[in-house]
């Protein structure tokens, strides 16, 4: 009991011995742990007073300026799209003016877009390389298109492993089997039916439903003769 006692005991005095310490060091430091808090209050309030009174503004503007573009966009107007009207700005303005919000990053998209349909493949990849998005649609169109640019740029090695990874972004029954189809494609063309084979067999297994999937097996078949 005496035992159990006097651990207690010495277990109270390192408790008070590290608090004393602690306290010391406060002390000692007081100036330095003010500052440091103060820094600390003065970051803290200056991210939300510029997420909500700067971004959260300019996420809206740029919002509203985008919609002309898009209209364009949608019209096959591709240089309006990008170059704006006069009146109205286009996509590359809004990159610049409204960076850091998602009306630029979403523009970058539509940017690339353009450029991969009006025949510049460089310009287009620059574009959606830089464009930064995840979501269940725009992110594996984005990645795919970039595919394509690296393919309109005979660098089909690498459109093949960049329409893997959009097949893989985000999986779904509309872009993961396109992009699967398109990568095993460009490994074709380089004559790579090694890699092609499991590509088309991965259609099969996962997606036969798929519209890809709708003469799978002409593809495996011919994949396993070149081989």
């Amino acid at each position: 009991m005496a035992k159990k006692k006097s651990k207690a005991e010495d277990g109270i005095v390192k408790v008070e011995e590290a608090l004393s310490k602690t306290e010391k060091f406060i002390e000692s430091n007081q100036k330095l742990l003010t500052i440091v808090i103060g820094a600390i209050i003065v970051v803290v309030l200056a991210f939300f007073g510029i997420n909500r009174f700067y971004m959260t503004p300019r996420e809206q503007e740029a919002k509203e300026q985008m919609f002309m573009a898009e209209r364009y966009f949608e019209m096959d107007s591709l240089n309006l799209a990008l170059n704006g009207d006069g009146m109205y700005p286009g996509f590359l303005e809004i990159i610049d003016d409204y960076r850091w919000t998602k009306g630029a990053n979403l523009s970058k998209y539509y940017a690339g877009i353009c450029y991969l349909k009006l025949g510049d493949a460089q310009e287009a990849s620059s574009y959606l390389k830089s464009y930064k998005g995840k979501d269940e649609i725009i992110g594996p169109m984005a990645k795919g298109a970039l595919a394509d640019a690296y393919m309109e740029l005979g660098q089909q090695s690498k459109a093949a492993g960049t329409y893997l990874d959009a097949a893989r972004l985000r999986k779904n029954d509309f872009t993961t089997p396109l992009f699967l189809m398109k990568a095993a494609g460009a490994y074709e063309i380089i004559n790579d039916f090694k890699k092609a084979l499991p590509v088309y067999e991965q259609i099969k297994k996962e997606f036969p439903n798929s519209i890809e999937a709708r003469e799978i097996d002409k593809y495996i078949a011919r994949a396993k003769g070149m081989m």
